[in-house]
């Protein structure tokens, strides 16, 4: 089973609809790992404002934070790798993610 993590940056929530600024590529984010979701990837979310200790005990992401503090979240691992960080993937990104999620190799040109 594919697994997503996503160490978020402090929020209110995970949707990205709450807050005086709404960002487009939060809000589709989460509509994609919901859809993932359904399609039986494990999704884990962390927000620093709610879960700072999920922060703490991955050493990779302490590692991360320490060095280039907050701005390099969000950290996105795809099956244990970081796939992205400091963003959440874009309109032009989330369909290679959305392949890579499920485990789906491009295929080569003819």
């Amino acid at each position: 089973m594919k697994t997503i993590q996503v160490y978020d940056p402090p929020m209110c929530c995970s949707t990205g609809i709450c807050g005086p600024s709404v960002d487009p590529d939060l809000v589709n984010f989460a509509a994609m790992l919901s859809q993932l979701a359904n399609q039986g990837v494990k999704i884990e979310r962390q927000n620093l404002g709610q879960k700072p200790m999920a922060f703490a005990q991955n050493a990779v992401v302490k590692t991360f934070l320490e060095k280039e503090g907050t701005t390099v979240l969000p950290l996105i691992f795809l099956d244990g790798e970081v796939y992205m960080k400091g963003r959440y993937p874009n309109h032009d990104e989330r369909p290679a993610f959305f392949r890579a999620a499920l485990g789906v190799q491009e295929e080569a040109a003819a």
